[in-house]
């Protein structure tokens, strides 16, 4: 895993972002997208106004995943954090999502977000729901039957939540 460096992304790097967009959307199993999502609102979906998204790569020639970081609301919500994920088909289940989710929570805390929330954590994306259990995040809500799975029907939906500082160093 020394390999594999994580930076932000750029413009360079939308083209092998791309396909990994569309294969995760196209199973129909994790993202809420539709299949047929335009590369056009990719683009904007990960170098939209006040997105910062960063990719794994290794070596110069291979993307393996991303994220991208942003506000999870405006104004007095701005403190939490959102972030979304994607890793590569051919590169999962080898520590990729992991290394992306300990990067973005150093991140978010350098950037100054108090707390992390994810809104949509499909229940049956056990590898995603595992993970996020073990960096320290908590189900704080189940949204029944929210997502409508490709192969499975309508199945629940998570809210999940972690604090990344100290409450009691919280500015006032």
């Amino acid at each position: 895993m020394k390999e594999i460096d994580i930076r932000p992304a750029t413009e360079a790097d939308f083209d092998a972002m791309w396909p990994i967009f569309q294969t995760l959307v196209a199973a129909g199993d994790t993202y809420t997208f539709p299949a047929d999502t335009t590369r056009e609102a990719c683009h904007a979906y990960w170098f939209g106004p006040g997105v910062q998204s960063f990719v794994a790569v290794m070596g110069t020639e291979r993307l393996l995943g991303m994220y991208k970081l942003v506000a999870n609301q405006p104004g007095h919500g701005s403190h939490v954090a959102n972030a979304s994920f994607m890793v590569d088909p051919a590169a999962q289940g080898v520590g990729v999502g992991r290394l992306l989710g300990v990067h973005c929570m150093e991140q978010a805390r350098r950037a100054g977000y108090l707390a992390m929330q994810f809104n949509f954590v499909v229940s049956t994306n056990l590898a995603a729901v595992t993970l996020w259990k073990k960096l320290g995040f908590t189900v704080v809500a189940t949204l029944p039957l929210a997502y409508r799975h490709a192969q499975l029907g309508y199945v629940d939906a998570y809210v999940m939540y972690q604090l990344l500082t100290d409450p009691m160093q919280w500015p006032a």
